[in-house]
């Protein structure tokens, strides 16, 4: 395939046996094109104060030598900023047509919404820069391989949500499938290693600074963007497991492995500081009465005013009126504080002598009786023989409460036992020593109805039906089926 170049006389590209040149010849060897961003400048080394030590950084070496990339990229960003979106735009449609050879007529059915001369100005200069090339024997335009290497390199611009992504840690995304994708093709660099783990450290430092700066809003920002740099990690870590331990026998490449790997283990280790941030800020969040409404809420209400200035103008419409005494009252009272008596402070007196404590008994304060009553009562009932039919058993729940003297029960004492019969049979309370622990080990169970039973007793009408049977005894089934 042979190209036209209108300007092949303007700007000699680097053949093959330029590549082989050395490294101080291969900076004087093209000169600037005239009206490029070099011209002024110069040659590379200018800018350098000793040209020797520019030659032992392997990075510029390799910049260096990409003469035409270095001028592609010239040719598509030099100028205005329209212009340079024009040409980014125009380029990425070509790049993304799936057709080997793009005749003119093609190129014009694409660009129809484009003037004539903006897109013969934007053909002219990608030709200028190599970034397309005209067959003659075809007659259409075709991208060569530096165009292609350009179009990579552009790719993420041609996403359609290449702003969210931004903002979701898409660069951090970018970084790592070129990482992935060279160690599965076997293509891998140390140099992609050290922008990775350069990233990984500047989120680092950027979480950091969120967590240090104590603000909620700022530290939820964060939290959303490291939430999604700790999946894109995880997702990513069996390659980079592999990567370092892959990494032996190469020592620029062991190296970026091992830092890559430190820096990934800082920043997952920020989960928890993140943690005990958010809920210090949860902590010092303030409720507004018993109304619900938080200070946070308060702030993101704030933050939706366009105005919040137009607040106060209703405060300010009617400012507080001050009351004022006439200038004589106002002297009476001053004459009157000066004139009048002020108690004076008396000598100092000594503390009184040491005197002798009275003697005093301790006393623990007892149990109620009540409690003792419906104890011993219980064990009467254990100690009294069973007929043969057992008709003594079981034993009514309102004859316990009453007790043995029911005429005498009153209303507060019968309440209390009532509370008392759930102990019985209670494993933790029957390890208690005293008088809870002894109603709670006695032999006896309760069991309820869903029944009142009226009673005839002058302070207790009403009381829950249920009786007392053996902790032994089976379950009456037949008295629940009934039920």
């Amino acid at each position: 395939m042979t190209a036209a170049r209108t300007d092949a006389a303007a700007w000699p590209l680097p053949s093959p046996t330029d590549m082989s040149m050395p490294w101080a010849e291969l900076a004087d060897a093209h000169p600037a094109a005239p009206g490029s961003p070099d011209e002024s400048a110069g040659a590379l080394f200018d800018f350098f104060r000793d040209t020797d030590a520019a030659t032992d950084d392997p990075l510029l070496w390799r910049i260096a030598r990409e003469q035409e990339l270095s001028q592609a990229l010239s040719g598509l960003f030099h100028g205005p900023a329209a212009l340079v979106q024009l040409r980014l735009w125009v380029f990425l449609q070509l790049a993304r047509q799936g057709e080997a050879q793009l005749p003119r007529e093609r190129i014009d059915e694409l660009f129809h919404a484009l003037r004539p001369e903006a897109l013969d100005t934007v053909l002219k200069r990608f030709r200028d820069v190599g970034l397309l090339a005209w067959d003659d024997s075809l007659r259409s335009y075709a991208l060569p391989p530096l165009a292609q290497r350009v179009a990579g390199l552009l790719a993420p611009l041609a996403s359609g949500d290449a702003a969210a992504q931004d903002a979701e840690g898409g660069e951090l995304a970018a970084l790592l499938g070129q990482v992935v994708g060279a160690n599965q093709l076997g293509a891998l660099d140390p140099g992609q290693l050290q922008m990775l783990q350069a990233q990984l450290t500047r989120l680092h430092g950027e979480f950091a600074d969120a967590i240090a700066s104590g603000s909620e809003f700022r530290l939820r920002a964060a939290r959303l963007r490291y939430d999604r740099a700790a999946q894109l990690i995880d997702r990513a870590s069996d390659a980079i497991t592999a990567i370092i331990g892959h990494a032996h026998g190469h020592i620029a490449m062991e190296r970026a492995a091992r830092a890559l790997g430190q820096a990934q283990s800082r920043l997952l280790a920020m989960a928890s500081q993140f943690n005990r941030a958010l809920q210090q800020v949860d902590r010092q969040r303030v409720t507004l009465g018993t109304t619900g409404i938080t200070s946070t809420d308060v702030k993101r209400w704030l933050q939706t005013l366009r105005q919040p200035a137009a607040l106060l103008d209703t405060a300010l419409a009617m400012p507080v009126g001050l009351c004022a005494l006439a200038p004589h009252e106002l002297l009476d009272v001053t004459e009157a504080e000066f004139e009048r008596d002020r108690p004076t402070q008396g000598p100092a007196e000594d503390l009184p002598g040491a005197q002798e404590a009275p003697a005093g008994t301790l006393a623990a304060v007892a149990l109620p009786r009540e409690l003792g009553d419906l104890a011993d009562l219980l064990s009467a009932w254990s100690l009294e023989p069973a007929t043969a039919d057992g008709a003594d058993f079981p034993r009514d729940v309102a004859a316990a409460l009453l007790g043995a003297d029911p005429s005498s029960a009153r209303y507060a004492q019968v309440a209390y036992k009532a509370q008392l019969l759930p102990l019985l049979g209670d494993p933790q309370a029957g390890v208690l020593p005293g008088a809870t622990g002894a109603l709670a080990r006695q032999p006896w169970r309760v069991e309820w109805e869903a029944a009142i039973q009226p009673l005839d007793h002058a302070q207790v009408e009403l009381v829950s039906r249920g009786r007392l049977v053996p902790a032994d005894a089976p379950p009456d089934t037949s008295r629940d089926a009934a039920g």
